[in-house]
């Protein structure tokens, strides 16, 4: 058994996240778990045990951020906080559960409703603060299966135009753009097929990961949503359900033609990310060499968005100190990540 570790969970409305850091800071196990918070508590609380069984070790401390208060299963991002803070706090004691709550940092069992405004959605502030310790100046993207974090960093300090979603939504820092979850009809009106403009079914026929199962895009292991329609994931099931959103059926094309039909639908995305890039460089704090810094499952969107933009693109994984086999799941999961270093750093649990 392994002891005197901190577990950084980041708890999702979709997933679970979960990086344990040994006593020495080093990333020694990351996890994602699937977990349909929408359907109920008791998805939070398998998803947990899941994450305990694999892991095996005694852990001291958790570091818990959170974005699944907006879960429609709770009345308001209040409620979602309080009653996924006090889960963890059940499940684990008031003693080795602190929650991050961004400028605020850490807070104990009994802050918890004072800062509930500060703990709501606040994941992305931790991976901005763990990075601006680690790099001066750059752009943080974190494109991850729901939505996309933009972050930038000026001068070693995370230089956000907002910090609620409301408010970050307005200012194209956050975007409800992801790789495996978004549905295809977020993300087009009209795409070209067949020589012509065709109008895309405002239906949920197929998501971005049949987009990015067919581009050859997507890591196998970072695909855990169901499908549109329960089916498969084969490339077949893929196009199939791309079909739909011209109005087709598989057999109306062969599949390079429903490749050629994915690769635009990614092109669209990119120019999405393109526009709340320009939106965040235009505000003139990033020098023309600071980089673009890519995290999460979609983060090869970012190293292509970077060569689209003459950007310098530097991934993640430069900065997490972690066993080889885990460093690439810990930049996928990179608010469980960041939550632990910060914790560890702050000695949160001596506050």
């Amino acid at each position: 058994m392994i002891n005197n570790v901190i577990l950084g969970w980041d708890l999702g409305g979709a997933h679970v996240k979960a990086v344990l850091l040994n006593a020495d800071g080093v990333a020694v196990r990351a996890m994602q778990v699937a977990c349909p918070l929408w359907r109920g508590m008791d998805h939070l609380a398998r998803a947990v045990d899941e994450v305990m069984a694999a892991l095996e070790v005694e852990v001291t401390q958790h570091a818990v951020t959170m974005t699944g208060e907006l879960a429609d299963i709770f009345s308001s991002r209040d409620e979602g906080v309080q009653r996924l803070a006090a889960f963890m706090i059940d499940r684990f004691g008031s003693a080795q559960v602190r929650v991050y709550a961004g400028p605020q940092r850490f807070v104990a069992h009994d802050a918890i409703s004072r800062f509930s405004a500060d703990i709501a959605s606040a994941n992305w502030h931790a991976s901005a603060s763990f990075l601006a310790t680690q790099i001066k100046d750059g752009l943080l993207l974190d494109v991850g299966s729901t939505t996309s974090d933009l972050v930038v960093l000026h001068q070693g300090r995370a230089q956000a135009c907002a910090y609620s979603d409301a408010a970050r939504m307005r200012h194209d820092e956050l975007l409800y753009t992801g790789v495996v979850r978004t549905p295809v009809m977020a993300v087009v009106h009209q795409v070209p097929f067949d020589g012509a403009w065709q109008g895309v079914a405002a239906e949920h026929f197929a998501t971005m990961a049949d987009v990015y199962r067919l581009t050859g895009d997507l890591v196998e292991g970072y695909d855990m949503a169901e499908t549109a329609d329960g089916a498969g994931k084969s490339l077949e099931d893929c196009a199939r359900r791309l079909a739909r959103m011209v109005g087709r059926d598989l057999s109306d094309a062969g599949l390079p033609q429903w490749r050629a039909l994915a690769r635009s639908i990614k092109a669209a995305q990119l120019r999405t990310l393109q526009q709340a890039a320009e939106r965040a460089l235009s505000r003139g704090l990033l020098p023309e060499q600071a980089p673009f810094l890519g995290a999460g499952a979609g983060r090869f969107l970012v190293r292509a968005l970077a060569c689209q933009m003459a950007r310098e693109y530097r991934d993640v994984s430069e900065w997490v100190v972690a066993a080889p086999a885990v460093a690439a799941w810990a930049v996928t999961c990179l608010p469980a990540y960041a939550v632990a270093c910060l914790a560890m750093e702050g000695q949160a649990w001596q506050r």
